[in-house]
């Protein structure tokens, strides 16, 4: 196929064009060059010959980039690339090797935040489209970009977004923002992602902080809260919240064939993390169903108190944490709020403020519709082995996409799955970000020549 031999020899402008993206900042939650690089991914569609504009719902929120372009061949089939522009921020940023934002290439490595998640699959879906388009004049079904600027927030307008253009963003199948490889250079199909509550649990017991001395007169919130915290899961991970999995579906068989085919290197992921077991002392078969289909309770952050060096002999006046609450299909985040408000006041913590930061459904694909199969043979040729994975076990919006387009939703990518997205030094490798540019190629031709 042409457009492969040209994504082999064109792989120096795939690298360039990303270290471009790479340095200019994008981090959503400090609102830090959100516009610039809108307009940045912009020009890099205009140049490539894909038709764009900015898309706009008010000056406070962050623009999508869309993109489109109709195909001669096949006009009656429509592929999305749904991605996101928008990075985490960098810091701290005294443990990056070089600049976070320098797009330095080591060897096969491209180092920056962004640099995988997400501006390098970005890139390579802008790829594939070139290349099609530098050879053959074409492309093999219509193409539609949306690039958003808030996801790595939570994608808070995303969904007014859908429905305000619901009939420009109209499509019949979606390839998501991200896909990881594993350690055997696997792409990971992934067939869903798991929804997500956020919220931050507080108590305020007094004005001001006070000497320690005073605790056999003033109580402490930090205690409170960890008394209160303590009764949301057991040590085993098991959310303890009144019907808290009333709406959960079992896995059906096929998923669980699925689970049960999808390798999982237990001592490799231990050892990357430097973990000796597994919550609740999980085997592999157990951890990978967990992966797919299990809710979270997690702590992100505990606040209170003196954190710096040394002694400090305080007692707080308030006290926050802040956890998220993974979800799996069928669990309503405004429910799930109700029963936690319900669960705090039942078990005596009325005084424990809960402020929500974000709510998101799950979303999932099933593995019997032809999209999934079209995509898994693009990875196959290109890869040699694909895998099949259920559910992501983290989040993202695909369930708006499903609910207001109604389309089936895809992740496949280049990010090696210890990539250190989100975490210093974070990468992207060039071979994988070659094959997936081809993957993309191959994607868009099963696409257009299957119904």
């Amino acid at each position: 196929m042409s457009a492969l031999k040209y994504v082999n020899s064109h792989m120096d402008d795939l690298i360039s064009d990303l270290q471009t993206l790479i340095r200019q900042p994008s981090v959503s939650a400090k609102n830090e060059g959100i516009e610039e690089c809108s307009m940045l991914v912009q020009k890099i569609l205009k140049r490539t010959g894909i038709k764009s504009e900015i898309l706009r719902l008010g000056k406070e929120v962050a623009p999508i980039v869309y993109g489109e372009i109709r195909s001669k061949q096949n006009p009656s089939r429509t592929l999305m690339f749904y991605n996101h522009y928008d990075v985490q921020p960098a810091e701290p940023f005294e443990l990056w090797d070089s600049h976070p934002f320098s797009g330095t290439r080591k060897g096969n490595k491209i180092f920056g935040r962004g640099a995988s998640d997400d501006k390098g699959e970005l890139i390579t879906r802008i790829k594939a489209v070139e290349a099609y388009l530098k050879t053959a004049k074409d492309v093999p079904c219509n193409i539609k970009f949306v690039i958003e600027g808030e996801e790595e927030i939570g994608s808070a307008h995303i969904e007014e977004y859908l429905k305000k253009y619901k009939q420009k963003f109209s499509c019949d199948g979606v390839i998501w923002e991200f896909g990881y490889v594993d350690a055997k250079n696997r792409p990971i199909i992934g067939l869903g992602m798991k929804g997500l509550l956020f919220v931050e649990l507080s108590v305020k017991e007094s004005v001001r902080d006070a000497h320690s001395s005073l605790a056999v007169l003033i109580k402490n919130p930090a205690w409170r809260l960890i008394e209160a915290v303590k009764t949301l899961r057991s040590s085993d991970g098991r959310i303890l919240i009144k019907d808290w999995y009333k709406e959960v579906t079992p896995l059906s068989k096929n998923d669980l064939k699925i689970i049960h085919d999808e390798p999982f290197d237990e001592q490799v992921f231990k050892k990357e993390f430097g973990i000796k077991s597994f919550v609740g002392d999980k085997k592999a078969l157990d951890a990978k169903k967990a992966l797919v289909g299990d809710p979270t309770c997690n702590i992100a952050g505990f606040v209170s108190g003196y954190t710096g060096e040394g002694a400090k002999t305080v007692l707080p006046g308030e006290a926050l944490v802040k956890i998220d609450f993974r979800l799996v299909p069928k669990m309503d985040p405004k429910r799930q709020v109700s029963r936690l408000r319900n669960h705090l006041k039942s078990k005596g913590f009325s005084d424990v403020k809960i402020k929500v930061f974000h709510g998101e459904a799950a979303a999932r694909t099933a593995s019997s519709h032809p999209f999934v199969a079209q995509v898994k043979d693009a990875a196959d040729r290109v890869f040699g082995r694909s895998i099949l994975n259920v559910s992501n076990a983290g989040t993202g919006p695909m369930h708006p996409f499903v609910k207001v387009l109604g389309a089936p939703c895809i992740s496949i990518g280049s990010t090696y799955m210890f990539s250190r997205i989100h975490s210093p030094n974070e990468f992207a490798r060039v071979d994988l970000l070659k094959k997936t540019t081809k993957c993309m190629c191959m994607i868009m031709h099963n696409f257009g020549t299957n119904q």
